[in-house]
């Protein structure tokens, strides 16, 4: 009955205010937002105008498919199969953002060609540069692709200058015994 209530809430009353629902794993959330968007779709809304967000490709997917179900069942027909697929908007928070920015990059800066490296590809990344530099092959050890990486990060996200940082926050910690010799 919960669930009935958001996916109908202010579409057929004088209810428009926002809705929050709250909800633990397995308790129908995919189901009740799927109702509610198709629920949407079939009174009207246009689909375009919706923003469908989850964290994971697999469940953008999932939702979208059961709203293209719930309102091609409801007209039984293909036509409205298709009115339900233009949920444009309907990714992960990561896909939405990129798309976003692609779209007003040029208002903002940007190329519209920017790519974006998950932290794997900015850890290979790193390890090319290692190589080019030499610093894979020497004697004596440096820095692996993953620290290098953390300490890229945190400079970045402090806005600190490199050198400073690594003053500031020595990388090589000595044990207690190599300390005592």
């Amino acid at each position: 009955m919960d669930q009935r209530r958001a996916a109908e809430h202010g579409v057929e009353t004088d209810t428009d205010g926002a809705l929050l629902i709250i909800a633990g794993a397995g308790s129908g959330k995919t189901n009740t937002l799927a109702h509610r968007v198709a629920h949407l779709v079939l009174n009207g809304t246009d689909p375009r105008r919706l923003l469908l967000m989850t964290f994971s490709r697999r469940a953008a997917a999932e939702m979208a498919r059961r709203v293209a179900h719930i309102v091609g069942g409801a007209f039984k027909s293909n036509g409205s199969m298709a009115a339900a697929a233009a949920l444009s908007w309907a990714g992960t928070f990561h896909g939405i953002g990129a798309r976003l920015l692609r779209e007003y990059a040029h208002q903002i800066g940007l190329d519209p060609s920017f790519t974006i490296h998950d932290r794997e590809d900015s850890a290979n990344l790193m390890n090319l540069i290692r190589h080019d530099l030499g610093l894979s092959n020497t004697e004596s050890r440096f820095a692996t692709k993953g620290t290098c990486l953390a300490i890229y990060s945190r400079a970045v996200n402090a806005s600190e200058a490199l050198g400073r940082l690594l003053r500031a926050r020595p990388l090589v910690r000595q044990s207690p015994r190599r300390r005592a010799a």
